[in-house]
């Protein structure tokens, strides 16, 4: 039976605790956030599944707590990275009004994660995107206008997902999700234009190629603990709304996660701002997730949540250690750093741990889930229309993903920590930075190797690790198409040959990569386009406003004068005057014309 404390939902909740953080002195509201993100663990854990809160929103029936095994795995992780972030934000000095609204930022995904119907999900989902503008926002300086370009955006995606869902109403009848208590037959969006909608609009919040560009342009920029809860919230939310619309999978997402994979590690190769690389690599990385909820089967949606739960804690560890190496030297660039390892021995062994796993080597987390995705890209979905081989193409696709990872962290390693030296005196992490990385660190072995078929697997029963949170039983062939086994020797091998392809492709591209300048992205075309066309729209009807403004000012006081000192008006008119007047007539006929069709075109 659900209680009144575990039917509370989260998100309102924890929208209290960010204003209190940044009420209280910056210890105690510190302090705060990390007891609260703890017991939001706490409580994902123990939430009985199937509780759910009924309401009436905005006139609608609601459901603002549903709980079933995805909520459960995003509460789980977004509570997990909430404690370590705060901790890290802390020790990296920033104040408490950042964190205050980077936790409003986790108390809204929250919200989002565990609503159980669209509206609902709709709701917390632009107020994330509010939480989140005003994050990057804070930090002020060159993150303002990259703030606006990401609140533009979001608010685009935001509006399409809204329509969206407006059309799947017209359809069901109502906006609860197919699972909960009143729900319709089928889940999912509709399929036809609300569908397209719904693709689109997420397609924006997860990074689909060309709707990207906000990740590298907005993530580099804000205080370094901002990034940390950045690269997390939004673009997982994504995955958990894809999945939301498309249940049963579409051939399309698949292929574009497929893309994602191969284009954001490509670009990330070009990168050498550390968080502009690793902000590229998130999109790689969804595109894994994207490609598992793509393929619409049992085993590839569990491998695609899998790889949100594991993805959430390396992406935040590498951007934790990139932080520490700005935090210690002020530089942004790896041309400009060299040799850290020597000074940022703790730094250094946190990120080999997360490279290692965002690259999916044996024995780290990414190897367990990406591996989950890649088997079902293999068996259970079409070979499409470029195999290699025994490869499908979206398998090939993956692993092409997989090698241009390797090279991009074999290139981030080299540069920073362990080719050439560094010109200064540098510290490494100070103890709240190091326990922070440290806690992430262990994790991500931990899900690494607490997987059946592990070289532990005869002392950790099946259920513990990360296969005990996942929404499907990979290992039970009840319930998958084919049971996955981690630690066989063919994934040992693909998982090591990846990472020899990777080292060799750096080896023999280096060179050229060092010469490389900033390669321009899409962004390059419509940052351009949307400023100046704005600008030129906004110019062009005020100017046209202001022209019909005058006209009628002066034909109202021409009027005016002539009815009320006719004489006056007559004695005026002169051969000159008639002429001009004759002028300005048709000047102010053709004005009024404009003025009146602009008028028709814009409100009738």
């Amino acid at each position: 039976m659900t209680t009144a404390l575990t039917a509370l939902p989260p998100g309102p909740v924890l929208l209290v605790i960010a204003a209190l953080i940044a009420l209280t002195p910056r210890r105690v509201g510190h302090a705060l956030g990390v007891a609260a993100s703890g017991v939001a663990v706490a409580w994902a854990w123990t939430v009985p599944a199937g509780a759910h809160l009924q309401a009436t929103f905005l006139g609608f029936d609601a459901v603002l707590l549903n709980v079933d095994e995805f909520s459960r795995l995003m509460g789980l992780v977004f509570g997990i990275i909430g404690v370590v972030a705060v901790l890290y934000s802390y020790a990296s000095e920033a104040e408490s009004l950042q964190t205050a609204f980077a936790f409003s930022y986790v108390a809204t995904s929250f919200g989002a994660v565990f609503a159980g119907d669209w509206l609902t999900l709709l709701f917390f989902w632009e107020l994330m995107a509010v939480t989140s503008t005003l994050l990057v926002w804070h930090y002020r300086g060159e993150a303002v206008r990259a703030g606006f370009r990401y609140a533009l955006l979001h608010g685009l995606g935001g509006t399409l997902l809204m329509a969206a869902v407006l059309g799947n109403y017209v359809a069901k009848g109502t906006f609860l999700f197919a699972t909960v208590p009143g729900g319709p037959e089928t889940a999912g969006i509709v399929a036809g234009l609300p569908a397209a909608l719904a693709a689109v609009g997420i397609g924006v919040n997860v990074g689909f190629i060309g709707l990207h560009a906000w990740l590298p342009d907005t993530y580099p920029r804000p205080h370094i603990a901002a990034s940390v809860f950045l690269c997390v919230f939004t673009t997982k939310t994504g995955v958990y709304g894809m999945y939301r619309a498309f249940p049963d999978g579409h051939v399309a997402i698949a292929y574009m996660g497929g893309g994602m994979a191969v284009f954001g590690a490509t670009f990330a190769l070009f990168q050498n701002d550390m968080r502009r690389l690793l902000s590229y690599h998130i999109q790689s990385q969804v595109g894994y997730m994207i490609a598992g909820v793509g393929i619409g089967t049992a085993l590839s949606q569990a491998g695609a949540f899998a790889h949100v739960f594991n993805h959430i804690l390396y992406k935040g560890l590498l951007f934790m250690t990139a932080g520490v190496v700005v935090y210690r030297t002020g530089e942004e660039s790896l041309k400009k750093l060299g040799g850290l390892a020597r000074d940022m021995p703790v730094t250094a062994g946190a990120f080999t741990i997360a490279a290692l796993s965002i690259a999916g080597f044996p024995g780290f987390n990414g190897f367990v889930s990406k591996g989950i995705i890649i088997s079902g890209s293999h068996y259970t979905f079409p070979k499409g229309p470029l195999p290699i081989g025994e490869f499908h193409t979206l398998e090939w696709l993956l692993l092409l993903g997989g090698i241009g990872t390797f090279m991009s962290f074999i290139k981030f390693g080299y540069y920073a920590f362990f080719h050439g030296s560094y010109d200064g005196d540098v510290r490494d992490a100070n103890r709240g930075q190091s326990v922070a990385m440290g806690a992430v660190a262990v994790l991500c072995v931990a899900y690494g190797v607490l997987v059946p078929t592990s070289p532990l697997a005869a002392v950790v029963p099946a259920d513990v690790g990360l296969f005990g949170i996942l929404p499907f039983d990979v290992t039970s062939e009840a319930v998958v198409e084919k049971v996955y086994k981690t630690y066989t020797v063919d994934h040992i091998v693909e998982g090591v040959v990846l990472g020899v392809l990777g080292l060799i492709g750096f080896a023999l591209t280096k060179k050229p990569l060092s010469k490389l300048g900033r390669v321009p992205d899409v962004d390059s075309l419509y940052n351009p386009a949307v400023f100046y066309g704005t600008r030129g729209l906004v110019v062009g009807v005020t100017e046209l406003y202001a022209a019909v403004d005058r006209a009628v000012v002066g034909l109202t006081t021409a009027t005016v004068r002539t009815v009320t000192d006719p004489q006056a008006a007559v004695r005026r008119v002169g051969s000159d005057v008639e002429i001009k007047s004759g002028i300005g007539r048709s000047v102010l006929i053709l004005t009024l014309a404009v003025g009146v069709a602009l008028f028709g075109v814009l409100f009738l």
